[in-house]
This record gives structure tokens, sequence and C-alpha cells, in this order.
């Protein structure tokens, strides 16, 4: 992948304990931060779950963890429709899954990651998880910006159906 990058530090916004993003909190984020959104940018979400995975220095919390960081809420369809219509390329974020893994199923739900449903089969979006995002969110802030050159290539693995990738921020 390489394009168009916008970060959205959902941080700076809702702090670094664990909250639910739908799309009524990620139009406030966006609005807060100044951020604009334009077809085929890749939209880029640093929650702290990176940052607060690295401070465990190796010996992860899963208790502290489950309670660290914003995901989004992959069943609010408000959100999905967003994510269909706004034209976005890619959704990269610094948590696991990028969406909320706790959710209970409801009746009649067939999809316990339903983000990934829609946004991986449906779309061909593709998502990527656990990047860490706090330098290029503080160099970004720091100068009045959101945006910047993404490039990010996979292994290469004839074959394979998901690679790891190694971004790459360009400002």
């Amino acid at each position: 992948m390489q394009g168009r990058a916008v970060l959205v530090d959902l941080v700076r916004v809702f702090g670094a304990g664990r909250t639910l993003v739908g799309y009524a909190a990620l139009m406030e984020a966006l609005e807060h931060l100044k951020v604009v959104i334009e077809r085929g940018d890749m939209l880029v979400l640093r929650t702290g779950f990176a940052e607060a995975l690295l401070d465990m220095q190796g010996r992860p919390q899963p208790d502290v963890l489950k309670n660290t960081g914003a995901v989004l809420d992959g069943s609010d369809q408000a959100l999905l429709e967003w994510i269909t219509e706004s034209g976005i390329s890619a959704i990269c974020a610094d948590n696991y899954a990028v969406e909320n893994l706790d959710r209970e199923l409801e009746p009649g739900c067939c999809s316990k990651l339903p983000l990934h449903h829609h946004c991986l089969f449906k779309l061909g979006l593709p998502l990527a998880e656990l990047w860490y995002l706090k330098d290029i969110a503080e160099w970004l802030y720091s100068r009045g910006r959101t945006r910047f050159l993404l490039t990010a290539p996979p292994l290469r693995l004839p074959g394979a159906i998901g690679s790891p990738v190694t971004p790459v921020a360009t400002v």
C-alpha cells in the first residue's frame, strides 16, 4: 500500500482508556482534531494500545490491555455505512483487530467481527493492526498536520492471503 494517510489521534480526544468508537464518536474526533478525509485516503487510528503494550516490556498484562485504547464499534451500522461511503482505501491502527474483540454476539448475528466482515469481505478494504504510531502522531500534532505519505510494503509471500507490513511515514 502506498498513498496519502490521515492520522486520527484518538488518544488525544478520548484518552488512553478503553473507548468504543462508533460513527458519532468518530465524527466528534474528526471535528475536534480538524481532520479531513478524502476518497482514497488511508485512515490511521492511534489508540495508545501499542504504546501500553511496549511499556509492559515483554510482560503483557491482559487485564490491563483489555481496558486500554479505543476500538471501533463494528456493530454500529452508521459507522459501516460511513466506511463504505467515505471511499477510504485502508484502516490502520495500533491495536489488535482495529475493532472491539470483546463484543458479545447478538441473537441472529453471525459475525463476532462485523467490521472485518464488512471491510475485508464486502469491500476488499485492508485492515492493519499493531502499528506503533506515537512518534508520527506527536510529530504531526506539533506541526498542526494530520496527513502524510504512507508506504507499507508486505513481505514477499507468493500465494499467501495476508502479510505483516513494514509501514514507513514520509513527512
